[in-house]
């Protein structure tokens, strides 16, 4: 299957968030010389959004109907935040690659309502995310916790309301829709020595049909080498973990020296990935270098299953 003639067709979601990033990659392309237009495609995470993540399926419930119109060929390509986009070939669609990693914002968190080491005892943090609880709640073993759901907008208006002292967002999502705090609102970056953020955490990923030459020659106009590299390492040790883990993880990697400095030739990283109870009363922590990026989340992602113990930590099956 080839594109359609005319400009490529992006297909995205609704949120603004999700608007922002397809006009990013429009904007991209462009610069390259490459027409292109965003797809609006209506997802049931974004319809049901009285639903906790955890009962849609979690990882991926956001992508699911994008990548089906582009798979039907309705739209040229997909253009997903790389974090929603499960890790596991086995969870994939067939016929789709990953063809472009644009850019990548910053990976942070951030907690907008007060300071992490401030914050009242017993207050309460608002997150719709298993990996942000579990390391707040090992953090601070007094913190409550009430689910959060809805665009950005939505989630930030809950700060101040039905007792909710605070919620964690995004680092990169408040900086690509301009978001400031109003006046009083204290807001805390908190750095992946405290925080550590999701996988691929603020990078774009567009994604199209393999068999779709011309396609995939456009957008490897954008993709940033560098930016593969961390997010490979990073999605590496995802699928390690297995398709079938509910438990928080995360994972960051950064490029500690340029490319070619590796004994392969390539950039030599740092990974450090988590893997944690569910409650938050144990939370394991493993950091590595190398210089192969999906060898490094391998292994990272090996060392806490099998010499951390995290293989015992309870249910298998990753939440973000």
């Amino acid at each position: 299957m080839t594109s359609a003639p005319g400009p490529l067709r992006l297909a995205t979601r609704g949120s603004p968030l999700a608007l922002w990033q397809a006009h990013r990659v429009v904007a991209l392309l462009a610069a390259a010389g490459i027409d292109a237009a965003p797809v609006l495609v209506d997802t049931e995470g974004d319809r049901r959004t009285d639903v906790p993540l955890s009962q849609l399926g979690g990882q991926g419930v956001f992508v699911k109907e994008v990548q089906a119109a582009v798979a039907r060929g309705d739209a040229d390509a997909a253009v997903h935040s790389a974090k929603d986009l499960p890790a596991s070939d086995a969870l994939g669609v067939p016929g789709l690659v990953l063809a472009a990693f644009p850019e990548r914002a910053d990976p942070r968190d951030v907690l907008v309502g007060g300071r992490l080491d401030t914050l009242a005892t017993g207050a309460t943090v608002a997150t719709g995310s298993a990996r942000r609880r579990s390391q707040l709640a090992n953090l601070r073993p007094d913190l409550t916790f009430a689910d959060l759901r809805g665009n950005l907008a939505t989630r930030l208006a809950r700060v101040g309301d039905e007792g909710i002292t605070a919620v964690v967002a995004a680092r990169a999502a408040l900086d690509r829709l301009d978001w400031r705090a109003p006046d009083g609102v204290e807001v805390e970056t908190l750095e992946p020595g405290v925080m550590l953020p999701q996988v691929a955490q603020g990078a774009l990923a567009v994604e199209c049909r393999a068999d779709d030459d011309a396609t995939r020659r456009s957008l490897a106009a954008i993709d940033d080498a560098g930016v593969r590299t961390v997010v490979e390492a990073e999605r590496a040790f995802l699928a390690e973990l297995g398709g079938g883990c509910t438990l928080p993880v995360g994972a960051h990697a950064v490029a500690d020296a340029p490319s070619g400095t590796g004994a392969s030739g390539g950039a030599l990283l740092r990974l450090t990935g988590l893997l944690a109870g569910a409650d938050g009363h144990v939370v394991l922590r493993h950091e590595a270098t190398g210089d192969d990026g999906p060898a490094l989340g391998r292994s990272v992602a090996r060392y806490l299953l099998d010499d951390a113990g995290g293989s015992d930590l309870g249910p298998w099956s990753p939440a973000s």
